[in-house]
This record gives structure tokens, C-alpha cells and sequence, in this order.
């Protein structure tokens, strides 16, 4: 099951600076070994609400490998490039399983809620 990752990431004055440029020429070689990849990266067109700055879509094959890339050596040796010059609020979230609805996803909630209530559908 594949695990995403997303960065909401906010780049003061909007432009990398060297630190940055230097974490962005050694990030790719970092995900590589672990299969991740990146499915995108720009500005959002935002459609509610508010989203200042970017958004960085990444996936890999599952959470172990996702996990693995980020406590990696390789990847903490550069990770304060980013940190010390971005905002990121990163988040790593598992693809749904087959079959999944959300109509189905609603109706076990229902049923999860009668049955702690001792009540019948």
C-alpha cells in the first residue's frame, strides 16, 4: 500500500536561497533508494480556504519505506538545509485500500456508534 507524503512548505521572500538551492540538489538522490518519488510540486490553485505557499506530493511504495527515507542518515545530514530555511508542515498519509467508498467508510462509522451506544441501525 503506497504512503504519501505532503509538505505545505513556505519559502520566505519566495525564492530559495543557497542553503535551500544546495538541499534541493541533494534531496533526489536521497528518496531514490527507498523508491520514493515526487507527483508534484508547485503552487496550488487554492479553491477554500488559504494556503500560502507550495505543496510537495511525494509517494512511496509503503509507510516503512517513507519512514526509512526520513530517519536515513543521507536524508538527516541535509535536513536542516530545509528546516533552518522553510516552514514545512509535513504529513505522511497510507493509500486507501481496494474497494474503499466513502459511503462505505460512513456506514461503519454508524455502525461503530450504535454498537458503543447499544443501539441497532
Amino acid at each position: 500500500m503506497s504512503t504519501y507524503l505532503i509538505n505545505h512548505l513556505r519559502i520566505p521572500g519566495d525564492v530559495p536561497n543557497e542553503q535551500g538551492l544546495s538541499y534541493l540538489e541533494q534531496v533526489e538522490a536521497t528518496v531514490q533508494p527507498f523508491g520514493g518519488k515526487w507527483l508534484a510540486n508547485g503552487a496550488p490553485d487554492v479553491i477554500e480556504g488559504a494556503w500560502p505557499g507550495l505543496v510537495v506530493l511525494m509517494e512511496f511504495p509503503d509507510r516503512a519505506a517513507a519512514e526509512a527515507w526520513y530517519r536515513s542518515p543521507e536524508y538527516q545530514a541535509i535536513l536542516p538545509l530545509r528546516v533552518r530555511n522553510a516552514i514545512s508542515d509535513i504529513v505522511m498519509i497510507d493509500s486507501l485500500p481496494p474497494g474503499y467508498t466513502v459511503k462505505g467508510f460512513a456506514q461503519e462509522v454508524r455502525a461503530a456508534v450504535a454498537a458503543a451506544s447499544g443501539t441497532s441501525e
